[in-house]
């Protein structure tokens, strides 16, 4: 038999007083579905990156290849969740809402009506906090789809990104907390209450009892507010917490090499290819003792050593990836070192010496620029290197992946102290 145009074989389309309708139960299950496979989906990657940053991590490009598909895919399905979800909220609105069996326990119909609005905001605030994160964020595992990876109105910050990777954690553990009880509430009905309250969103047409005359109170949605609230300013404060503990940590020892020049202001920045786009980054901690004199012609000028913490990069979503034991191997090489000695040729200036990362010494030599203003320096120099010399992510070797070639830039202003 034909179905009429607001009949399916789920049922009507629409929702009535008794029952949900097709199109809303649809929704529901499409949600329940992207959100319970984002779940292990993300537990997973994350637990592969965990592995690939700690001492027992070969640099298998397996692994890494399984990271980089994993993180892809949970923010594929959490973009995906976003618009879904979206979708169900407008449609949500448009539409009559089934009245509660059960009116008259007003503390369990308070709960039921508080979790469906908790709910409605984690289907928006998880992915969305999710989806600022990599959008704030440089590099790695990108979003499966044609229209780019950035969102309007978020720039690239680190500050950013880290502050919604907090929202995301907290807000996506109200949300699995939210669906346990969400989920227990409706085994209850059916298991104890024998109630249809489940079979109202299960799919097939049945005959549904009529609900009680009521009217839907206001007070669920201020309390699903008040708990939002709770946890976004309470992720807040725990991601300020951890920052102001980072940023009060103890400097990297200084160079005791003695210094003719104090430098003033300056960025010592890196940028590496991965998967064919270029994700740049830079060393917040890092001193730099200076020894120079403007010879009246080429020759030797003085000295430079430089003392960088490698902890303090930051590189976008693969900070901590590069810290790991293939990589820079923080934990066991904290400090990288430069020791130069400065040079001034026809056309400009080198710094010729040797740079130390992990266990590795290699010769370099980095052409740059000086502008000398009185007792006021500033330096600009730009080099290529090649990781692999300073045995550097050994276990990538796929270039598609991470390229060789890292290019970093200095720029300083420094003054005479002599």
């Amino acid at each position: 038999m034909a179905l009429s145009n607001t009949q399916t074989a789920n049922g009507p389309i629409t929702n009535s007083q008794t029952a949900y309708g097709a199109i809303t139960k649809g929704f529901h299950w499409l949600t329940a579905l992207l959100i319970l496979t984002a779940f292990p989906v993300g537990y997973f990657a994350q637990e592969t990156a965990q592995y690939i940053q700690s001492a027992d991590f070969d640099g298998s490009q397996s692994v890494l290849n399984r990271a980089v598909f994993l993180f892809s895919l949970h923010k594929t399905i959490g973009v995906a969740a976003f618009f879904t979800a979206l979708l169900r909220i407008l449609w949500a609105l448009s539409q009559e809402k089934p009245g509660l069996l059960h009116p008259d326990r007003k503390l369990e119909a308070w709960a039921a009506e508080t979790a469906h609005w908790v709910l409605y905001g984690a289907m928006l605030i998880v992915p969305l906090s999710g989806w600022i994160h990599h959008a704030a964020s440089e590099g790695f595992a990108p979003i499966w789809w044609p229209l780019g990876q950035n969102l309007p109105l978020v720039p690239k910050s680190e500050h950013l990104s880290h502050l919604f990777s907090y929202v995301h954690f907290y807000a996506m553990i109200l949300l699995g907390l939210t669906i346990l009880a969400h989920v227990g509430g409706a085994l209850k009905h059916h298991v104890i209450d024998r109630d249809s309250t489940l079979m109202r969103m299960l799919p097939g047409s049945r005959t549904l009892p009529e609900p009680p005359a009521q009217r839907h109170s206001a007070v669920p949605f201020f309390s699903a507010f008040a708990l939002w609230v709770m946890v976004l300013f309470g992720a807040s404060g725990l991601f300020l917490i951890d920052d102001a503990a980072k940023n009060h940590a103890a400097p990297i020892a200084q160079s005791p090499k003695a210094s003719g020049w104090t430098v003033e202001t300056g960025t010592l920045s890196i940028t590496v290819v991965q998967m064919g786009a270029d994700v740049s980054g830079q060393f917040t901690d890092w001193s730099a003792a200076i020894n120079f004199v403007d010879p009246s012609s080429p020759g030797p000028a003085g000295d430079v050593d430089v003392t960088i913490s490698i902890p303090s990069l930051q590189l976008g979503s693969v900070s901590g990836q590069a810290m790991g034991a293939d990589y820079f191997n923080a934990e066991i090489w904290p400090t990288a070192m430069f020791q130069a000695e400065i040079f001034k040729l026809d056309d400009g200036y080198e710094a010729r010496g040797t740079l130390t990362i992990r266990d590795q010494s290699v010769p370099l030599t980095l052409p740059f620029t000086l502008d000398l203003e009185g007792d006021t320096a500033r330096m600009s120099g730009a080099i290529e290197v090649n990781r692999m010399e300073y045995d550097v992510g050994l276990g990538t070797e796929d270039e598609a992946s991470l390229a060789y070639a890292v290019s970093i830039q200095v720029d300083v202003e420094a003054r005479k102290t002599e």
